[in-house]
């Protein structure tokens, strides 16, 4: 009689959970957007990989596009900035444009010739940003993206990191493309600013 009131009670117990936790997680999908605007970027003064100065100033404009990776990544920046690159090009044909910045989380080994090197193989122009260890993570914090290496058997690391393409506005927030968003459903988002 004891384990059918347990049973009954842990029951209970575990449908009130449901009961009260269940419309919290299925809000934290409709929110997620709405949590990301709330990241503002942040001042700061960074060289691309010409050693031109970029600032927050430079994300103005009609529509911008942010994306922190590194060019040793196997497998999602290269997949995300190939899948930006072909929506670009297919925008241009509609005579619609905007930038993509490219900014390391890795700079110590993205110096601005490596970057460059890297993103020279892409067929748009894009911008690559790298810098000091210090300013690239409070930027990269400042828009919310997380990242930390993660170190091989060997010495050697990786980085495991935030992978959303953040699109800007005149400077701020206005959406984001997933890694997963297939090319289609990216350049549906990028018209819906352009």
């Amino acid at each position: 009689m004891k384990l059918k009131t347990s049973i009954s009670i842990l029951a209970g117990c575990l449908i009130i959970f449901l009961f009260i936790m269940l419309p919290i997680f299925l809000s934290i999908e409709g929110k997620k957007n709405q949590n990301f605007s709330a990241f503002k970027g942040s001042n700061f003064s960074l060289k691309d990989m010409n050693n031109n100065t970029i600032t927050e100033e430079s994300f103005d404009g009609p529509l911008t596009a942010i994306f922190f990776g590194f060019t040793n990544c196997p497998d999602i920046c290269p997949i995300t900035l190939n899948k930006m690159d072909i929506a670009i090009s297919r925008l241009k044909k509609e005579n619609k444009s905007l930038n993509l910045f490219f900014i390391s989380v890795d700079p110590e080994r993205d110096t601005p010739e490596v970057v460059k090197d890297y993103l020279s193989s892409f067929e748009n122009n894009f911008v690559g940003i790298t810098g000091e260890p210090e300013k690239i993570y409070l930027l990269s914090q400042s828009w919310g993206i997380l990242s930390q290496k993660i170190f091989k058997d060997d010495g050697e690391y990786n980085v495991d990191h935030s992978s959303p393409v953040i699109l800007l506005k005149n400077g701020k927030y206005v959406a984001r493309i997933s890694h997963k968003d297939d090319i289609k459903r990216s350049i549906k988002i990028l018209k819906k600013y352009l």
